[in-house]
C-alpha cells in the first residue's frame, strides 16, 4: 500500500465526508437542498426528544417518591432560604445558601401547626378546565 491510497484524489469525492452526495431535484439549488436536509434532521431530532420526555415522564421520571415530603420554604433572599423538610414523623429545619445546606434544628411534627395540602389530586387539564368553566 503506497502512501496516499485511500485519500481523496481526483476519482474519490469527499464532500459528503465518506457518504455519497444526494443529487439534487431538478432546480433546487445545492443551498435549498441543505437547507431542507438540516430542517428535516432538526425536525426528527426535535422529535426524538420529545418522545423520549414523554416517555420518561409516563415512567415516573422526576415524580416525588418516598417518605420525603417539602412542608415549607421562607427565602430569605435570592439565594438563601429556610426549608421545612417531613422525613417520617420528624420535620428537619433546613438552610440552604450558596455555600450549602446545613440542618439547623428538627421539630415534631405534632408541635407544627400544618395547613391541609390544598391540592385535592386535579390534574393541570381538569384545573384549567374547571377555571374556564369547561367540562374536563
Amino acid at each position: 500500500m503506497a502512501f496516499g491510497d485511500g485519500f481523496a484524489g481526483p476519482e474519490r469525492d469527499l464532500s459528503g465526508f465518506g457518504r455519497p452526495v444526494l443529487a439534487s431535484r431538478p432546480g433546487m439549488t445545492p443551498l435549498t437542498h441543505y437547507v431542507l436536509e438540516t430542517l428535516v434532521t432538526l425536525l426528527a431530532i426535535v422529535a426524538l426528544a420529545v418522545l423520549v420526555l414523554v416517555g420518561a415522564r409516563r415512567a415516573g421520571v422526576g415524580r416525588p417518591g418516598g417518605p420525603l415530603e417539602l412542608v415549607g420554604r421562607l427565602p430569605l433572599d435570592a439565594r438563601r432560604a429556610v426549608y421545612l423538610v417531613k422525613v417520617g414523623a420528624t420535620i428537619y429545619v433546613v438552610g440552604a445558601s450558596e455555600a450549602g445546606i446545613a440542618k439547623l434544628g428538627e421539630v415534631s411534627e405534632s408541635s407544627l401547626d400544618l395547613p391541609a395540602p390544598a391540592s385535592d389530586g386535579l390534574s393541570f387539564r381538569e384545573v384549567m378546565a374547571r377555571a374556564l368553566g369547561k367540562k374536563p
